[in-house]
């Protein structure tokens, strides 16, 4: 399955503000940011990106799949505190 497809059905399917996904193989990473995480537990969260990939991950198209959620003010501070690598 490709990146923009998963992060396509992610973000209509959870009203994500903003989905990032990466892959290796079948083995996938997900970031995904989103109201729908506010309150709930972390498997929960984790719940919550995997429904829309049942089928996928049913039938071995997505092997292993890695999942970091926050909700818009998590990802903020996230981003402040981690912010991304610059190259040179």
């Amino acid at each position: 399955m490709d990146c923009k497809q998963i992060e396509q059905r992610l973000t209509e399917q959870l009203q994500l503000a903003e989905v990032y996904v990466t892959a290796d193989g079948s083995h996938y990473a997900v970031t995904a940011v989103g109201d729908c995480f506010d309150g709930v537990s972390r498997v929960k969260q984790q719940q919550l990106v995997y429904a829309p990939l049942m089928a996928e991950i049913a039938d071995g198209s997505i092997h292993a799949l890695s999942i970091k959620a926050f909700t818009p003010v998590q990802w903020r501070r996230e981003k402040l505190l981690n912010p991304p690598a610059v190259s040179n």
